[in-house]
Formats: structure tokens, C-alpha cells, sequence
């Protein structure tokens, strides 16, 4: 009786399995008929091939951005926005030794290193010699400049601790504000034999393991709208072959075809040879027009913009961006526009000031 029971139910369930599978067959020879007497239902239409290609290829496109956006949002963390102690950079209204040594001991004091840019003014001739017209109204001949500049040197080495590995690249910094000068090639060049001259002497005074030498402009495209001269000032410096970097600390006036084309902005940051940039950055718009100007050297001249730094001017009166503050805002601008070929931007920061 048990046994029976057993075939019953194995009965049962074979009828029921035969049922299940008469019906897929059924529903299996449906379909097969259905496509044979409608090809266009066996398979997908060409228009609904396209729009499934178009579809993949919007969504391979946006994981793409979506993967491009996570790694430059790491690399830009990865930038040290927090670590560099910003050297002050000064408009000199002299040249008077004690004055600018007295400058060079407080760097000292302060232990800091990086770029410190002195801005003695604008390219000036006296009727017999270059140099430039001082904050202060006064002309100073190139070579007193270059004593100035030295006596700075001086201070800094002395006032620094004993033992410090801290270093400083001196740059002597001028700007392209309406030259008053017969050539600035001519000035130029001179700027760039100067600049020479000191790093001679801070040698045969065994000063030249803690400072080194440099040029500096600050650039503004509204100052030289024609670009002619800040172009023979460029050459001359170029021409003269010392080997010694110049700093543009400058701004793009509107950015790159706001008064100067693609072609002359990246000459005076980059593309001249010994050129290089140190931005200034005092707000978001500004790093935004070097972020594209980057962008325009990578993809146009397929060369990078060397940007050594960032420069700011902040006080406790006019509330500017601080250097840290205006670094992390270029780092974030870079990476927004370049994403992961975004440069690093070192994080050698100098604020200008007004020297007392």
C-alpha cells in the first residue's frame, strides 16, 4: 500500500512535469512562428540598434567624465595646499644698503625660504645709465641695484639660524609699465648681465649656497597694449645667454585675447626660453584665466606652463586672498579645466607688499 502511494505520487509528478513541458513547447513553437511570419520582430530595427549604441556610448561617456572628475579631484587633494610658508616679496622705495639689509635679516629671522621677489619699478635711463625709476620716485642705476640687492643677501645669510638648509632665490624684479628707456632690448639685456653680476659676487662671498639668483617682471598686458616693448625687453634678456630664469609675476588683463593673443601671453610666461610664471592670484577669476591659459599651451603649443609659484598682495587692510588660500584656488582652477594633465603647482608662495 505504502508503495503504491510512492508510484501514485511519482505519477502525479511526471504528469504534471510532461504538462509544464507540452505548454513551453507550445509556447516555444508560438514564438518561432511568430518571427518566421514577422522577421522584423526577430530582431532589433537598425533605428533601435542606433539609439542602444547611442545610449552605451552617452553612458560610456559619462562614466568616463565621472572617472576623469574622481582622479583629478585626488590629485588635486594630493597638492600640498597647506605646507608652504610664504616668503614677502617687496616694492622698494630704495636702494640704501642698511635699508635692504635690515630687509634680507628679517627673511632670515623669519626661517623661510622660496622665491623672494625685490621690485625695484619701472625700466628707466638717466641720460647716461639703465636702471629704473624706484617706488619712491627715485631713479637707481642698475649697479646700485645690484649693491642693494647684495647687502640683502647678506642680511639673510647672517640672521638665519646656524645650520639652516634654507635657501632664497633672489629675483630683481621690475615690471613693463611704460618703459622710460631708449630700447628695451637694450634694457633687457642689461637687466639680464646684472642679474649675472650678483650671482658672481654672492659666489666669491660663498653665499651662493643659500642664495641664488633670478629676474623678475611684473607683467600686465594693459600696460604695453601694443606688446612691443614687454617683447624687446624679453629678447634682450633672452639674447644676453646668462642662463638665469625671469619670473613673471604678472596678471592676463582679461585673460588670454582679452588685449594680448594666446601666442604673446605664452611667450612672456613660458615660451621665451628662460621664462617663467609665478601668478599672481587675488581671486577666483584670475586663476580661472592662467587655469586656461594652461590649457591653450598644452593642447595648442603642446608644451606645459612652468609655473614656479603663486604671488599675492594681501594686508590686514585690503583683506586679499592669502597665499595659501590663492594656491589652493589656482591648484582647484587647473584641475577644473584639465583635469588629471593638470600640472602641479609648487607650493612656493610669496606675498607682495609695500617695503616700509
Amino acid at each position: 500500500m505504502l508503495i503504491e502511494t510512492r508510484k501514485e505520487v511519482l505519477y502525479n509528478v511526471a504528469v504534471v512535469a510532461a504538462a509544464v513541458a507540452g505548454l513551453a513547447l507550445i509556447a516555444a513553437g508560438a514564438a518561432t512562428l511568430l518571427r518566421a511570419g514577422n522577421p522584423a520582430a526577430a530582431q532589433p530595427s537598425a533605428t533601435a540598434r542606433t539609439a542602444q549604441h547611442a545610449r552605451f556610448a552617452v553612458g560610456a561617456r559619462r562614466a568616463a567624465r565621472a572617472a576623469e572628475t574622481k582622479r583629478a579631484e585626488a590629485e588635486a587633494r594630493r597638492q600640498p595646499h597647506t605646507k608652504g610658508r610664504a616668503t614677502i616679496s617687496l616694492y622698494e622705495h630704495t636702494v640704501a644698503l642698511r635699508r635692504l639689509r635690515a630687509q634680507g635679516c628679517d627673511a632670515g629671522r623669519r626661517g623661510v625660504g622660496g622665491i623672494v621677489i625685490l621690485d625695484f619699478g619701472q625700466p628707466a635711463y638717466n641720460g647716461h645709465t639703465y636702471g629704473t625709476y624706484l617706488f619712491s620716485g627715485r631713479f637707481a642705476g642698475n649697479k646700485a641695484i645690484t649693491r642693494a640687492m647684495y647687502s640683502y643677501a647678506f642680511g639673510y645669510h647672517r640672521c638665519l639660524a646656524r645650520h639652516s638648509k634654507l635657501t632664497i632665490t633672489l629675483a630683481r624684479g621690475t615690471s613693463n609699465y611704460h618703459p622710460q628707456v631708449p630700447s628695451a632690448y637694450k634694457a633687457g639685456r642689461k637687466w639680464a648681465r646684472e642679474t649675472m653680476a650678483l650671482h658672481h659676487r654672492l659666489a666669491n662671498h660663498s653665499l651662493a649656497d643659500q642664495v641664488s639668483v633670478a629676474a623678475a617682471d611684473d607683467v600686465e598686458p594693459a600696460w604695453d597694449r601694443g606688446f612691443h616693448r614687454t617683447r624687446d625687453f624679453y629678447r634682450g634678456y633672452r639674447d644676453a645667454h646668462t642662463g638665469h630664469t625671469i619670473y613673471n609675476y604678472g596678471s592676463l588683463d582679461g585673460g588670454v585675447g582679452g588685449i594680448w593673443n594666446a601666442s604673446q601671453v605664452f611667450f612672456v610666461a613660458s615660451g621665451m626660453r628662460y621664462a617663467q610664471a609665478i601668478p599672481e592670484i587675488y581671486n577666483r577669476a584670475m586663476a580661472r584665466e592662467w587655469a586656461e591659459l594652461a590649457h591653450i599651451a598644452r593642447h595648442r603649443y603642446h608644451r606645459p606652463l612652468r609655473i614656479a609659484g603663486v604671488m599675492t598682495t594681501h594686508t590686514s587692510a585690503n583683506h586679499g586672498m592669502k597665499p595659501r588660500d590663492a594656491h589652493k584656488t589656482l591648484v582647484r582652477a587647473l584641475v577644473s579645466r584639465m583635469g588629471p594633465s593638470a600640472a602641479s603647482v609648487p607650493t612656493t608662495l610669496t606675498n607682495i607688499v609695500a617695503a616700509d
